[in-house]
């Protein structure tokens, strides 16, 4: 018996694993757009049968991370800018609102959390070398939770849930661009202002600033994207 099938035998939740890890894969970049995922290489590259790399592909592709090709398996969803607009267009309409709920709702328990996530995320530098960009895994993390806090007091689960999906996807897109780095953009600068309009209980500027924030952000990806592309 092969290690992928007495892994399968062995693991029942191995389906969910696999889609764990595959899921961070797209979302890292690791797997590139467009990318075949061929059954029998994904299955000895993640220790798992064809049975829970199915289940797993099934879920991505349900997810919009990958496609499903008719009778041909699947491959990584494309990553174009046209796509990447819709994206930052869905990010602005819902994290905007649930912001200013955010605002309107927020206690002081509330308004401590931002705080301090602001100031965790402040204190790490955003690339680990000084001369060319590289990603720092505990700024990402940092900047994760400070966009979260703005938005957790709105008191509705599945609008955060909403946006946490989206969140991820354009990390993928992040990722993929070589102009992640931001030149000549004070991205602290920008968070600052963001958390000092909401502590200030200021609803329209705080959800103006955020989405100006995201647009700099699709405006830098997209135009890398654009250049690898053509």
């Amino acid at each position: 018996m092969s290690q992928a099938a007495s892994s399968e035998g062995r693991d029942p939740t191995l389906a969910t694993a696999v889609h764990r890890r595959l899921r961070e894969d797209i979302l890292s970049g690791r797997l590139a757009p467009g990318l075949k995922l061929k059954l029998r290489d994904l299955a000895e590259s993640y220790g798992a049968g064809a049975s829970p790399m199915r289940e797993a592909l099934s879920k991505l592709a349900a997810e919009g991370l990958a496609e499903r090709l008719e009778h041909r398996g699947f491959r990584v969803a494309a990553a174009a800018p046209s796509q990447l607009e819709g994206l930052i267009r869905s990010r602005v309409l819902a994290e905007c609102a649930a912001l200013q709920e955010s605002i309107r709702l927020g206690d002081a328990a509330w308004e401590d959390a931002l705080v301090l996530a602001e100031h965790r995320l402040n204190r790490l530098a955003r690339s680990l070398d000084s001369h060319r960009f590289a990603t720092n895994p505990e700024w990402e993390a940092c900047h994760l939770r400070f966009h979260q806090a703005l938005l957790e007091a709105c008191g509705a689960p599945q609008l955060l849930a909403f946006c946490d999906r989206l969140r991820e996807e354009a990390r993928r897109y992040r990722a993929l661009a070589n102009t992640v780095a931001y030149p000549d953009r004070d991205v602290a600068a920008e968070h600052a202002a963001i958390a000092r309009a909401a502590l200030d209980r200021d609803a329209e500027t705080a959800a103006a600033l955020l989405a100006q924030h995201y647009e700099r952000t699709g405006a830098f990806v997209g135009a890398d994207l654009g250049r690898r592309a053509g």
